[in-house]
């Protein structure tokens, strides 16, 4: 999978037979349950017919022209502080 990104632990429930199944892969690939685990998702997720709609970047309407700096500073705020609520 490329990039770094931070890792969100979840818990996932499986049926015993696809365990052993993904027990059997990782041993035969070399290749992590989780990592595994986390490809066929990605796969599941790229291969959806579902839209993806992405979350418009705010506005700043401050009735004053304003640099692209400025602007970009604003956003960076913006998005720092969006984060911290999380």
């Amino acid at each position: 999978m490329g990039g770094t990104y931070g890792m969100t632990k979840t818990t996932v429930y499986l049926p015993a037979e696809l365990e052993i199944r993904l027990d059997a892969e990782a041993a035969a690939t070399g290749v992590s349950e989780a990592e595994l685990i986390r490809r066929g998702i990605a796969m599941l997720l790229a291969a959806s017919d579902r839209p993806r709609s992405d979350a418009p970047l705010p506005v700043f309407r401050s009735g004053q022209s304003r640099s692209a700096d400025e602007m970009d500073d604003d956003i960076y705020q913006h998005i720092k502080q969006q984060s911290a609520r999380r």
